[in-house]
């Protein structure tokens, strides 16, 4: 396995108590997958992405473990971390803007970074440029100032950064979110051009775009509360879903070539739970239109076929 995450519990700290954006999530991505991360805002899809690589001080790790390539990342440790991060875990933000220096030429900050991690530019230039023309980049762009560059360019330089060092773990987070549809489309080929070239092993790529998900993911994890509501590969999640906010979640999906009058939009009825207090037991109950007593209970994640994993007490019958 690439990745072994095992009750990862981390949560934000507030002056009202602590907001539980991750609680008790497990699962694994093996070599050469590229997993999708999807679910509601205010899920923890983020949270998840930024707990693997860098925990801001509002973060506070609860317990749990993280093993990536058979080697434990010391998550709670953000100086224990320097050495495994853009080597071993890296990230694509979701603004790109936000990752660039508008001071520097981006030749320039390329170098610093390197430097910061002790890695010399000139050995490193040759294949910057090789990666440069991967993704259709001039290389004149590192006589430019971030400014110079278009949103689709900056996401893409900032992927050649990011993946720089060949780290075995790529978090891409929401990086279509802001680009036009055949930039979008670019972007997403691009993820799944580094893994078949091996610059990463095993990619998380978080979305609220689903249909993306469908065209490059191997596997999707749902994501509902805090916790993890279904693991599936990408077909089975799709097509065959089996917890009831996966389900609802993919027929609220509207579909090409069909009229508002021919099918009507249904969202999912009420919002997710506070997660500053979340309910007792499963954190769907009160949206779910299965739910029962026993849902009082929190529902055990239940492997129903190889590598589909949902965590429900719908589910979970059958194998009590």
């Amino acid at each position: 396995m690439s990745l072994q995450v095992e009750n990862l519990r981390v949560y934000y700290q507030t002056l009202h108590g602590d907001v539980k954006a991750l609680d008790g999530l497990s699962f694994d991505i093996a070599d050469g997958e590229i997993m999708g991360l999807a679910g509601e805002s205010g899920c923890g899809k983020s949270t998840l992405g930024y707990s693997l690589i860098y925990m801001n001080p509002r973060m506070k790790y609860v317990e749990g473990r993280v093993m990536l390539d058979g080697e434990e990342l010391p998550i709670w440790d953000s100086p224990a971390m320097v050495p495994f991060r853009y080597k071993k875990v890296s990230i694509i933000p979701q603004y790109a803007m936000s990752a660039l220096n508008p001071t520097r030429k981006i030749g320039k900050m390329t170098a610093e970074l390197l430097e910061s991690r002790k890695v010399d530019f000139k050995e490193v230039e040759p294949e910057l440029l090789r990666r440069l023309d991967l993704v259709d980049l001039s290389h004149d762009v590192l006589d430019m100032y971030p400014i110079e560059l278009s949103g689709g360019m900056k996401q893409r330089m900032v992927m050649v950064i990011s993946t720089l060092l060949n780290p075995s773990l790529l978090i891409a987070d929401e990086i279509t979110s802001a680009l036009d549809v055949s930039t979008q489309k670019a972007v997403a080929e691009m993820l799944v051009e580094f893994r078949d070239q091996g610059i990463v092993k095993s990619v998380i790529f978080i979305t609220h775009d689903i249909s993306i998900l469908y065209q490059i993911a191997d596997s999707i994890m749902v994501m509902y509360a805090g916790k993890l509501a279904e693991k599936a590969p990408t077909d089975v999640i799709i097509n065959c879903p089996r917890h009831p906010y996966t389900q609802l979640l993919i027929s609220s999906l509207p579909e090409a070539g069909v009229r508002h009058a021919e099918k009507r939009l249904t969202g999912i009825p009420g919002s997710p739970p506070p997660l500053l207090n979340p309910p007792q037991g499963c954190r769907f109950r009160d949206r779910c239109p299965f739910a029962m007593e026993k849902c009082l209970e929190e529902p055990p994640v239940i492997e129903v076929e190889p590598g589909h994993f949902v965590a429900c007490w719908k589910e979970a019958e059958p194998y009590a």
